[in-house]
C-alpha cells in the first residue's frame, strides 16, 4: 500500500556539531573516505575520519536510527529511523509505550555538506535495508510489522509491501540485483523476493534467529548467521538450499552482523554478546580466526579497500577498528550511546 510523502522532523535537520573534513570543505568537492555510525538511543549519526579515527560530526536523523547504508556515489546516505520503543530481549512489549508511526521512515542524508533531505516513508518500524545500485529503490525489512517494503526513493511511496516472516531485520540485494533476500527471525529463514515484482521465490531454513545476509561478490553463495544458533549459514544462492552450517566458536558467541570482502576471500561475522568477530575462510568454510572487539559488536561495516573493518559496540558505547591484514584489533573509538550499524565510504 502506498503511504504518503513526510516532511523529515525538525530535529533531524538540525545540526548537533560539525568539524571540518578536508573532503567536505566545498559543496560539490569528492566525497572522502568516512565512517559512519548510528547511536539507537540519541537519534544520531556520527561520522569519523578515518585517516584521525576521530569522530568528526554529528548528525541528528530521527527516532531510534538503525540500518545505515550508502548510495554507490558516496554522497547520499540513507538510514533506517522507527518510532517503535525499544525493547530488548526479555521485555514485555505489554509495558512498553505505544510506537509514534509518525517517526518510522527512512531518512535521506546528504553526507557532503552533512544534513537530512528528507524522510521517506518505510513500512511499519522499519530495521534495515538494501539499496539498489542505481538508488532508486530501497528494500526495507518492518520489524513490527512482518514484511518487506519496496520504496521508490524519487517518487517517495512505497511500491509494494510484501509478508516476510515474524520479526524481519537483514535484507540484502543479490549481485546481480534479480533478487531481495530477508531474514525472518520468528521463522529461523530467508525467505527470496523476486526484486521486480515482490513475487516470493523461495523460503531458506538457516537456524535460529537469522539476522544478516552477506554474498561473495560472484553471487554464488551467501552467509547468513543465525543468532540463537551459534552458527553460520552457507547458501547456495543460485539453488537457494543451504550447503552448510559453520559453528562459531568461544563462549557466548552469538552471529550477527556480516559482510563479504571486496575479493571474496574471507567473510567476516560480528559475534554479539560474544564481544568477537570471527573469520571465515570461503575456500574451505571454516573459522580461521577470532578477534576480540568489546562489548555486543552488531554491526559490522568494511573500506572499500577491504583493508579495514569496523564494528559498532552497543553496550560499549565504542566502535572497534581491525586491521584485516593483521586481524589484529587497531583501536576502540568512544562514541557514546548505543552504536547500532555502520556504512564505509
Amino acid at each position: 500500500m502506498d503511504q504518503p510523502t513526510r516532511r523529515a522532523p525538525a530535529a533531524g535537520l538540525a545540526l548537533l556539531l560539525a568539524l571540518p573534513l578536508a573532503a567536505c570543505a566545498a559543496g560539490d568537492a569528492a566525497p572522502g573516505p568516512a565512517v559512519f555510525v548510528t547511536d539507537e538511543d540519541s537519534g544520531t549519526l556520527f561520522v569519523i575520519d578515518p585517516a584521525a579515527d576521530t569522530v568528526v560530526a554529528r548528525l541528528a536523523v530521527g527516532k531510534r536510527p538503525r540500518g545505515v547504508h550508502l548510495a554507490r556515489d558516496g554522497r547520499t546516505l540513507f538510514v533506517a529511523v522507527s518510532g517503535a520503543p525499544k525493547a530488548g530481549p526479555g521485555v514485555d512489549e505489554a509495558t512498553l509505550p505505544a510506537p509514534d508511526l509518525r517517526a518510522d521512515g527512512v531518512a535521506m542524508v546528504d553526507v557532503v555538506r552533512r544534513r537530512v533531505l528528507r524522510t521517506l516513508p518505510g513500512g511499519l518500524d522499519p530495521e534495515n535495508f538494501a539499496v539498489s545500485a542505481d538508488g532508486r529503490t530501497v528494500y526495507v525489512s518492518n520489524e513490527n510489522g512482518g514484511s518487506l517494503s519496496a520504496v521508490d526513493v524519487a517518487g517517495r511511496r512505497v511500491l509494494r509491501t510484501v509478508e516476510v516472516g515474524e520479526e524481519p531485520e537483514g535484507v540484502a540485494l543479490t549481485p546481480d540485483e534479480r533478487e531481495v533476500w530477508v531474514t525472518s527471525e520468528g521463522a529461523g529463514a530467508v525467505v527470496v523476493l523476486d526484486a521486480a515484482s515482490g513475487r516470493r521465490l523461495a523460503q531458506i531454513p538457516v537456524g535460529a534467529r537469522p539476522r544478516s545476509v552477506a554474498f561473495l561478490p560472484d553471487g554464488s553463495r551467501a552467509y547468513v548467521p543465525a543468532e540463537l544458533d551459534a552458527t553460520v549459514a552457507v547458501v547456495d544462492a543460485r539453488n537457494h538450499r543451504v550447503l552448510r552450517k559453520i559453528p562459531i566458536p568461544g563462549p557466548g558467541a552469538r552471529p550477527m552482523g556480516s559482510v563479504a570482502a571486496p575479493d571474496g576471500r574471507a567473510v567476516y561475522v560480528s559475534n554479539g554478546r560474544g564481544g568477537t568477530v570471527s573469520v571465515i575462510d570461503p575456500a574451505n568454510d571454516r573459522v580461521t580466526a577470532t578477534i576480540h572487539v568489546g562489548g555486543r559488536p552488531w554491526g559490522i561495516g568494511l573500506s572499500p579497500d577491504g583493508r579495514r573493518l569496523y564494528t559498532a559496540n552497543g553496550p560499549t558505547g565504542d566502535v572497534a577498528i581491525i586491521d584485516t591484514r593483521t586481524l589484529r584489533l587497531l583501536r576502540t573509538i568512544r562514541v557514546g550511546g548505543s552504536p547500532w550499524g555502520v556504512a564505509v565510504r
